[in-house]
């Protein structure tokens, strides 16, 4: 669908869609390879999930800074950096808690501060002000969308760390 759709689209909105579809491709990809090795061993390496979103996670976050920098070219690099320091904080945190690399309460409130850093950007830092304003109608309800999707959508992994994980209870 990205793909198709970015032959559609003006110059400024391709590597998004182009990204976009790299994301879906990934996570496919590692979902089916995940599901395959579940099927077979029964059990999912911590270590799977967390390659798929080194890769996902971060191209994630590219996508808010191509978006607003696709229809206001001025916008600083500091935000992609920003955005790029939270991502990286939320998973090594949460890979080094949860592997055992570090106590795992240590990992999960160190990741959960990435994850608040990124969330912080995206509301009320730069990202957030230049969404609000100065932006089309389609680009902020595109922002809106993939602000709930940050939000809501990756709150899944944190509450089946605590519950699942920290507090060994099944959900």
């Amino acid at each position: 669908f990205f793909l198709m759709e970015s032959f559609s689209v003006k110059y400024h909105w391709k590597t998004s869609m182009n990204v976009g579809a790299l994301v879906t491709l990934v996570a496919a990809v590692h979902y089916f390879y995940m599901r395959e090795f579940w099927v077979q061993i029964h059990s999912s390496p911590i270590v799977y999930r967390y390659i798929d979103w080194s890769i996902t996670v971060p191209l994630q976050m590219v996508e808010f800074y191509l978006i607003l920098s696709a229809v206001q070219p001025s916008i600083g690099v500091g935000m992609f950096w920003r955005l790029l320091l939270g991502t990286v904080a939320m998973l090594a945190f949460g890979y080094a808690g949860e592997a055992g690399m570090m106590n795992a309460w240590v990992g999960f409130a160190l990741g959960m501060a990435g994850w608040g850093f990124i969330l912080f950007e995206i509301f009320l830092g730069e990202a957030g002000k230049v969404a609000a304003g100065g932006v089309n109608q389609y680009v902020q309800a595109s922002f809106s969308t993939m602000r709930f999707i940050v939000t809501v959508g990756w709150s899944i992994y944190p509450l089946g760390y605590f519950f699942g994980y920290l507090l060994g209870s099944e959900i």
